[in-house]
Order: structure tokens, then C-alpha cells, then sequence
């Protein structure tokens, strides 16, 4: 290898360090990376939540328009305002995934609503959700079940 070759392979390394590939339970949905899918454990007949966050590798914004569960009788797209001194969740039409940025969905901000649970969400178990986005379409995904208290997706988790 010629010495040019070589210096411009090792200018390469710091540039290949910076990509990493997306972890096994990540889902790809055209520019969309969809990781760290949770939920709490929750009873039947009762609500429950899911978090997750949004990728958007690409150059054109999305929306998440709907969700969907055979886990529960209806979903919705939820964020947590401020009502004075109390914070209330809301139904949101939609939620912008903004090109190049990436969006969380956490406890205590947007989030996934499962209203009508037809089953208890039992700890270690996995929850199938199908996300509607403007562009890229319908996408399954699965939702990890963590503890009732759970503040985030699990160690397994980076």
C-alpha cells in the first residue's frame, strides 16, 4: 500500500468511528430509525403508555399521524402541558419528525396512549404497535414492557 493510500484509509478511521449501524431491535422505515420502543406494565381495561424515539436520517421532514394495537381499544398521539401548576396530557394531531433531528418520546413529554388496554401489559413481555407516518407508511414495531414505575427503556438499552 502507497503511503498516500494509507494516509487516506487513516483519515477514513475517525469518520468510520462516527457511523454506527443501528442495534438489532432498531427498525428502518425508509430515512426513519425507530429505537428504544418501551412501555410500563399496566392492568387491563386500564391505560398505558409507550415511548420511543424517532430518527430522521433523511433530508425531508415526516409526521407521525396515528397508532395502532391489538393490546388496546383505541390509541392516541399525546404530549404533557402545563395547566397552571398541574401538567395534564393532550391529544396531538401529529407528531413532526423534523429532517436530520431526532425525536423522543418520554414520560413526562410526547408520548403513545393506549386507552382501553384488552390485555394487562405484563413486565418482560412485548407489546406490537403498528406507527402511520405521512411518508414512510405503516411500520410495525415492538414495545418492551419495563416495570409500573419504570422511568426509562431498560440496561439493555443504550
Amino acid at each position: 500500500m502507497s503511503r498516500t493510500s494509507r494516509r487516506t484509509l487513516l483519515g477514513l478511521v475517525p469518520a468510520l468511528l462516527l457511523v454506527r449501524p443501528a442495534a438489532a431491535h432498531d427498525v428502518r422505515a425508509g430515512d426513519l430509525v425507530i429505537s428504544q420502543g418501551w412501555s410500563r406494565a399496566a392492568g387491563q381495561g386500564g391505560q398505558g403508555a409507550g415511548f420511543l424515539r424517532i430518527a430522521n436520517r433523511g433530508s425531508a421532514a415526516d409526521r407521525l399521524l396515528s397508532a395502532s394495537s391489538p393490546v388496546s381499544g383505541k390509541m392516541e398521539l399525546h404530549t404533557h402541558v402545563r395547566d397552571g401548576d398541574v401538567m395534564r396530557m393532550r391529544e396531538v394531531p401529529a407528531i413532526d419528525i423534523p429532517a436530520g433531528q431526532t425525536v423522543e418520546m418520554r414520560p413526562g413529554g410526547l408520548h403513545l396512549m393506549f386507552m382501553g388496554l384488552t390485555q394487562p401489559l405484563r413486565q418482560g413481555e412485548k407489546i406490537p404497535v403498528t406507527l402511520r407516518f405521512e411518508r414512510a407508511g405503516e411500520v410495525r414495531i415492538e414495545l418492551d414492557v419495563q416495570a409500573a414505575g419504570a422511568r426509562g427503556p431498560g440496561a439493555h438499552h443504550h
